[in-house]
């Protein structure tokens, strides 16, 4: 993922399309942050921080947690 901020909006919402999420609040859910957080990212009002792109690839990739 891209490390502009201003590219947030786009890149996530080709995360959750690619992903298939049906739902904001099941992308939510995935990535353990409220439906308004999605909301704020896929509007570009809050940038998707670093932790939240990691978990993002995870989830792309199938991984487990880290346990």
């Amino acid at each position: 993922m891209n490390n502009d901020p201003k590219d947030d909006p786009i890149l996530f919402k080709r995360w959750f399309d690619t992903m298939g999420f049906k739902s904001k609040q099941e992308a939510a859910k995935a990535l353990n942050v409220h439906r308004n957080t999605i909301i704020n990212y896929e509007s570009g009002r809050l940038p998707v921080p670093h932790t939240t792109k990691l978990a993002m690839t995870a989830l792309f990739h199938r991984l487990s947690p880290w346990e």
